[in-house]
């Protein structure tokens, strides 16, 4: 699964062809979170408030970038590092 951005210890990573809806998964210490990039909403697992704070901070600045890298994960192509949250 191909890492598409890291801040503050959070991994942000994408599979190939991946189920829907278009999402992206979170990691911070041993939690996972994957989170809806439509509705920014999460639908599977949790992270500690302040990391998930972070994450939809990130998700709501880049939402297009995670879009495309989305539409490009589902035909196996090459996904874009996204800028991290600074």
């Amino acid at each position: 699964m191909p890492e598409i951005s890291r801040f503050f210890g959070i991994v942000i990573k994408m599979f190939f062809d991946d189920h829907n809806p278009p999402h992206f998964h979170a990691e911070y210490g041993g939690d996972v979170v994957l989170i809806d990039i439509r509705t920014l909403s999460v639908f599977s697992g949790r992270l500690p408030p302040r990391a998930m704070g972070l994450v939809i901070e990130w998700a709501t600045l880049h939402q297009e970038e995670l879009l495309a890298d989305w539409e490009k994960a589902q035909t196996q192509q090459e996904l874009q590092k996204i800028a991290p949250l600074e």
